[in-house]
Order: structure tokens, then C-alpha cells, then sequence
């Protein structure tokens, strides 16, 4: 069986979009099938050198394409960034259609970007067609949006409504209405998807885990308990106002009015910095908080065994793979029932806030007590680190990809892998 995959963003050694393009091929290729890749020129370099060190048998073939040189300065800096993969999700189409008439693929499947909104044009190819995962269309609630800033009610605001035109946008529509499976991030974007196509959609991350990297993991950290007055909370994440800390600051607050000693670690930056520094000093907690900048990978994989805690309380994030980093090196998770974090954990690796008819006070407050809960507990926490490490292993890469092409049996009567 052919598999021709649309994978915009493929790269290797990469996180996000480019490694769930990448680990897609991959997998897809692991399993047998005979699978194409379609994706940008840019990534050829990298991409042939890491195939050059695996089996050939066991690689997937690639296919490139980029528009003109000409065309590409409307992306210089991510300002026109929508348009240039506008027009070259178009024109790879018209190579997947030059390539379909001499290979003949049995299915086509897009897998980045993984945005909702965006349409794609492989389904005209007329064969089954695959969209997805998709997400996006998360939305934070009204009430947590207070401390946004306007600036994030603004660009919230937009994203709203490019949400809401996604039912009347007759390309993306075409997209869904040609698409023989569905697959959203989260049930908020499913909501999205104009009625008439729920039926085929079905909910489930894009992203996974390299299963020989978590067993490379050292689970020492879960012997060590702390001193019961020194909790280690992380969070990792760009300072941006929809990652959720001006709800996530104020509960550190109440954790720190019980045990003044515990520590939060906020790595990485973005605009909302200062903003957050500002009440973070306004809460009295600016000197419980370490700030750090960019670390490599192997330093981002150190701050989790350092910590017992990761705070993660993003309003829509569709994936959330630092969620699945911190599980994966057994560290609990507290986070809110919003998009892929509400998605990937349960009860028995988390604790997951709900949103749903509450104030952002109740919020906060759940959150606090969730913190100082799992903190003060150490048998609790020393349980939600091991389903940490369980729920990881789900989210292996092999796993993953499997489920997505098995758990619904078949398309035009036929089984695919």
C-alpha cells in the first residue's frame, strides 16, 4: 500500500510541527507500507542526513517543493507567513497530482500544519483522504481571559473569529467535506468543524514521544521526596499571556503563604515577561522565582529532574508537548481541562482544573490547592509520578501512530494500517 503524507513542516531533531511531520514519516514507514513524503525544499539537507545513517528498506521517500525565490520573502520573519503556505499547500498539490498519475497512492493524509483554519487541497487528489490532527480551535475562557492585557484580548479576540469563520470558509469546508477521517486535537476544535462533519471526526494529539528516549531517562528523581518544606514547581513555555501564568502566579501565591520556601522556575521568554515580573513582585513571590532564558535540550531535560511539579495552566494550547517531557521524566502535572494538556492527562498522573462555569477566583484557588496538595502529600506524589511515567509510555511515537490508523477500522471498505 502507497501512502502519500503532506507534511509542510518535516524535519528532524526538531520539536512541534517539524518533528510531528518527521517522527509521522518515520512510523508510517516503521509499519510497512510504502510511504512518500511531500514537503519543503528547506528541509532537504537535514532530512537526507539523517536518513543517510538508517536501513534504506526502512526509510520513507520524499518529494520537495518550494514556491519561487521570489516568493519567498513574504515570510521573512513569520509576517506573511499564512499566505506563502497558502499558496504552497496549492502548489503541492499539483505535484502530489504529477506524482499520483506515474505512483497511483491508495490513501493521502496531511499531517502539518495541524491548524484548523488552514484548508488543504489533497483531497482533490480522489482518493481517501486523511485530515489531521488538527487543532486551534481552542478557545480561552471569557472570565480567564482578566490579566490578559489588551494587547492578548485583542489577538484573542481575532482568533476568535477566524475560529468562527472556519464554518463559513468555503475552501476549508471543501477540506472537511472531501476528508474520509477528521482527526482534532481537542473536543473545543471538533466544535469547530461545521455539524454535518462531526460524525467522521475523532479526537486525539499529533504529538508522541520516542520510546527508546524515555527508557534513557534516569527515574532517580522519583526516590527523592525533597525536604517537606522545599517544593521544586517548574513551568516551561514562552511568556505569553494564553499560556495561563496570570492565573498560575496567583496560585504559587497561596502555595507560598503555607510553605514560604517552596520555588517556582519559569523557563524561557516572550512579551509578557515584565508583566508577569510585575505581579509576581505585587504578590510578594518575585524572590521565590527563578527566571531562566534558553537552555539546550539536554539543560531543559536536567530542570525536570530537578523539580517535583510542573505548573502548566495554558488556556489553548493544542498540543502541549512539554507536558509529555515533564510525564515522561515522571514529574506531575497540574494543568487546566483546555486543549491537549486537558487531553493527554488523567487523574492518575495529574491534576486537571476544570474551567467550565467557574470564575477565574475558583480557578485560582483550585489550582493553589492542587499545588499545596500534591507538594505536602509525598505518597500522592510519589503515585502521580509513576502514572506520569505510565501515561508517557501511551505517547510513544510507534503508539501513536498505530492507534490513529487502526482504532477506526476501515476507509472505502478497505483495512489500513
Amino acid at each position: 500500500m502507497k501512502i502519500l503524507l503532506s507534511a509542510y513542516a518535516c524535519e528532524p531533531g526538531k520539536g512541534s510541527e517539524p518533528g510531528v511531520g518527521w517522527h509521522w514519516a518515520l512510523e508510517l514507514a516503521g509499519l510497512g507500507y510504502e510511504t512518500w513524503v511531500l514537503t519543503r525544499a528547506n528541509n532537504r539537507p537535514t532530512i537526507e542526513a539523517a536518513l543517510a545513517g538508517r536501513p534504506r528498506a526502512a526509510n520513507p521517500r520524499f518529494l520537495y517543493y518550494d514556491l519561487p525565490p521570489w516568493a519567498r520573502w513574504w515570510k521573512k520573519g513569520s509576517r506573511g507567513l499564512r499566505l506563502y503556505y497558502f499558496l504552497w499547500q496549492w502548489g503541492a498539490y499539483r505535484i502530489a497530482r504529477k506524482f499520483h498519475e506515474r505512483e497511483r497512492f491508495d490513501l493521502v493524509h496531511h499531517i502539518t500544519f495541524g491548524v484548523v483554519r488552514q484548508p488543504s487541497f489533497m483531497g482533490n487528489l480522489g482518493i481517501p483522504f486523511v485530515f489531521g490532527p488538527v487543532g486551534g480551535g481552542e478557545k480561552a475562557p471569557w472570565r480567564l481571559r482578566i490579566g490578559y492585557g489588551w494587547r492578548g484580548w485583542i489577538v484573542d479576540g481575532l482568533r476568535d473569529l477566524s475560529n468562527f469563520l472556519v464554518r463559513v470558509d468555503p475552501l476549508i469546508y471543501r477540506t472537511f467535506r472531501q476528508a474520509e477521517r477528521i482527526y482534532v486535537t481537542s473536543g473545543q476544535t471538533r466544535a469547530v468543524v461545521p455539524r454535518r462533519f462531526r460524525g467522521k471526526t475523532a479526537v486525539g494529539l499529533a504529538i508522541g514521544w520516542d520510546r527508546n528516549e524515555i527508557a534513557r531517562i534516569p527515574t532517580e528523581r522519583m526516590e527523592n521526596e525533597g525536604n517537606a518544606d522545599t517544593f521544586r514547581i517548574l513551568y516551561i513555555g514562552r511568556l505569553l499571556y494564553w499560556k495561563g501564568m496570570h492565573l498560575g502566579l496567583q496560585a504559587f501565591a497561596k502555595l507560598v503563604q503555607s510553605h514560604p520556601n517552596a520555588s517556582l522556575t519559569m523557563h524561557y521568554d516572550g512579551p509578557d515577561r515584565p508583566r508577569w515580573r510585575r505581579l509576581a513582585e505585587c504578590l510578594g513571590v518575585l524572590g521565590n522565582i527563578t527566571w531562566t532564558l534558553w537552555l539546550a535540550r539536554d539543560q531543559v531535560f536536567k530542570l525536570y529532574s530537578r523539580h517535583d511539579l510542573l505548573l502548566f495552566p495554558s488556556l489553548h494550547d493544542s498540543g502541549g508537548m512539554v507536558v509529555l517531557e515533564a510525564m515522561a521524566h515522571g514529574l506531575p502535572v497540574v494543568c487546566l481541562d483546555l486543549g491537549g494538556p486537558g487531553v493527554m492527562v488523567n487523574e492518575t498522573c495529574a491534576r486537571v482544573i476544570s474551567t467550565r462555569g467557574v470564575t477565574k477566583s475558583n480557578v485560582i484557588e483550585n489550582l493553589g490547592q492542587a499545588l499545596t496538595h500534591i507538594l505536602k502529600t509525598p505518597q500522592l506524589r510519589r503515585r502521580l509520578a509513576q502514572g506520569a511515567l505510565a501515561r508517557a509510555r501511551k505517547y510513544a511515537w510507534d503508539v501513536r501512530v498505530k492507534h490513529f490508523y487502526s482504532a477506526y477500522g476501515t476507509i472505502d471498505g478497505r483495512k489500513y494500517p
